[in-house]
């Protein structure tokens, strides 16, 4: 009798284990969408996750020609990336989910100034995420609020 109580506990803790998994599986890619960035020169980025980390490009811009053309990262610091065209640009790199409730260890790649960051992120309900870029420490950053499109 002892050793089916015992097999049945076992089996128990590994369904157990098995619907954490599965409930923490599927809240890590909550984040994966589209949204729109906040700012004056808005844009979309797609978020997705590639292996165990999730990245995000521009797919939109919403003032995407400069001077009649295609606006390209300028700015970058690389001097053989300044004609890759914005729209495409993976922005967002390297992000993994904590297992509560923040993607981090991840950067951040601003094109207006070329500067790279290290970045957090979290969601504030389904339809925003916070997006934290910050340089040395967390308190030296700026937030931005983004919102879902899709």
């Amino acid at each position: 009798m002892k050793s089916m109580k015992q097999s049945i506990a076992s089996f128990i803790l590994i369904i157990s284990l098995i619907s954490f998994k599965a409930h923490s599986q599927n809240k890590a890619n909550d984040i994966v969408g589209i949204w729109l960035t906040s700012g004056k020169e808005p844009a979309k980025i797609q978020i997705y996750k590639s292996g165990e980390k999730f990245y995000g490009k521009i797919i939109w811009l919403k003032n995407p020609t400069e001077n009649g053309k295609q606006r390209t990262d300028n700015n970058n610091p690389d001097k053989i990336k300044r004609s890759n065209p914005i729209i495409g640009l993976v922005m967002l790199t390297g992000f993994k989910f904590d297992g509560d409730d923040e993607w981090k260890g991840g950067n951040i790649y601003d094109p207006e100034s070329g500067k790279t960051y290290n970045s957090y992120m979290y969601l504030k309900g389904n339809n925003t995420l916070r997006v934290r870029g910050y340089v040395g420490i967390s308190l030296l950053g700026r937030t931005e609020t983004w919102t879902r499109t899709s």
